[in-house]
């Protein structure tokens, strides 16, 4: 079990779970599984979003980086997904995200991504793990004319425009279609305007104005409102919302209504199977979706493929069958032919290619899926018992008798916690109310069980 990584990387309290000290610690030991995989001294891509820490550990990071000899070229503020296209575009051995996602500014974390523009595997994270803990750390030492180089490129951002805006080139945006932009004072901050100039696109641009310490502050993927007031007091067609790092999109429709990555998934492959672009008719996506896209999968006649909860996981399936369309409700979409990460940008640009070449409203399109009511409540348990719940009958025999209650219109999902004393549990059904209370009647006899 992995110590220091998450699901998505390492992330902390800045300073302090994540000083500088820890931080160069982890570059030193990854410069060295890095050679020791690749056979030769790495270069290394380093990116960051807006908050205020970014500087602090990009530094820490380049100076571990550097005293194993490795060679670095600093990104400086650019989207997670823009990083992972240049780390194989410049043929990069690996590349390293600065940023803490959705989280709140005081978080920074430290994401690595392969020469193929994906996320390092879980073994390799571990090997990682190993050398930062051991007293080889201590050796990894380069010196004299082996000591590593860094270069400043903050210009490659524009490779990645140049290569979003050159795949909808050719797009006919009708003249009364107009979008409202919330960059969530994070990493697109700059480069979504751009891009939607280059295209021709009419747009608003909010929350595009990043201090080190208002990213995702009320604004973004995770925080919708202000982007549906926004549309709603302009009357435009459509409003995208991104994340600190950009690689999550959510949308709020003309009518102000949210637009989430199941959602999404359906539009997009709704759009792509009518021109047998969907890769063996198929979506991934993890167990968190509505059952809403399961059924509206089926009545499409296309295959929904199920994963355990993380982008990686959808990936990994992804490469593993040949799909090229998966995601996540949290908004990460992974569109598999053009980028193995998700990409909030390129993800709102196929949502909009896909309303205009429909000739459809975003409320239109998004009415075409039943989206279930969805209740999540966390059971505080003892760490040592959460995952007892498997094992308890009285647990399981209540489970079962909603899962029989709801049969085809509802559904149960129990999951513990990686990091905390808690177990999650969610319910889908018609009814908010009834799944409400079902929701909370559960939790609290499986805190009365593992505690």
């Amino acid at each position: 079990m992995r110590k220091y990584f998450g699901t998505d990387g390492i992330r902390r309290i800045a300073n302090t779970e994540l000083s500088p000290e820890f931080v160069f610690k982890v570059a030193k030991a990854a410069a060295y599984v890095l050679e020791k995989h690749n056979n030769h001294i790495p270069t290394i891509l380093i990116g960051m979003d807006t908050r205020l820490s970014g500087t602090l550990i990009e530094s820490a990071m380049t100076s571990g980086f550097l005293s194993y000899g490795a060679k670095v070229k600093l990104l400086g503020v650019i989207p997670t997904p823009a990083v992972a296209y240049l780390t194989r575009e410049l043929n990069a051995d690996a590349s390293v995200v600065i940023s803490a996602s959705h989280n709140t500014f005081e978080f920074n974390g430290i994401k690595f991504f392969s020469n193929k523009g994906m996320k390092i595997s879980d073994e390799i994270e571990e090997e990682i793990e190993e050398i930062i803990d051991s007293e080889k750390i201590n050796e990894l030492v380069a010196e004299n004319e082996k000591i590593g180089v860094s270069e400043i490129h903050q210009e490659y951002i524009n490779k990645y425009a140049d290569f979003i805006t050159n795949l909808f080139k050719n797009l006919k945006v009708p003249q009364n279609f107009e979008v409202a932009i919330d960059t969530a004072n994070g990493a697109t901050f700059k480069i979504a305007e751009q891009i939607f100039k280059n295209l021709g696109i009419k747009y608003h641009i909010i929350h595009n104005n990043p201090n080190g310490i208002n990213i995702n502050e009320n604004c973004g993927s995770t925080h919708l409102e202000s982007l549906k007031k926004y549309v709603l007091d302009n009357k435009l067609s459509l409003g995208i919302a991104y994340d600190g790092d950009g690689d999550r999109c959510l949308a709020v429709d003309e009518k102000g209504n949210t637009i989430d990555g199941d959602i999404l998934l359906s539009i997009l492959s709704k759009n792509l199977n009518s021109k047998n672009n969907l890769n063996k008719n198929t979506i991934v996506a993890t167990v968190m979706s509505n059952l809403g896209l399961k059924k509206y999968s089926k009545d499409n006649n296309i295959k929904f493929v199920e994963t355990k909860v993380g982008d990686r996981y959808v990936l990994e399936e992804m490469l593993k069958s040949g799909y090229n369309l998966g995601g996540e409700q949290s908004g990460h979409i992974i569109l598999l032919d053009y980028n193995p990460t998700g990409d909030g940008i390129l993800t709102s640009l196929m949502l909009i290619k896909s309303l205009i070449e429909n000739n459809e409203t975003a409320s239109q399109a998004k009415e075409k899926i039943k989206i279930y009511p969805q209740v999540l409540v966390n059971a505080k348990v003892n760490q040592e018992k959460k995952y007892d719940y498997f094992e308890d009958n009285e647990i399981q025999n209540a489970i079962k008798r909603i899962e029989e209650k709801f049969k085809d219109n509802g559904r149960v999902l129990i999951r513990t916690s990686g990091t905390e004393p808690l177990v999650r549990v969610m319910i889908e059904g018609t009814d908010k109310d009834v799944i409400n209370k079902e929701a909370n009647d559960l939790a609290r006899l499986i805190e009365k069980k593992l505690n």
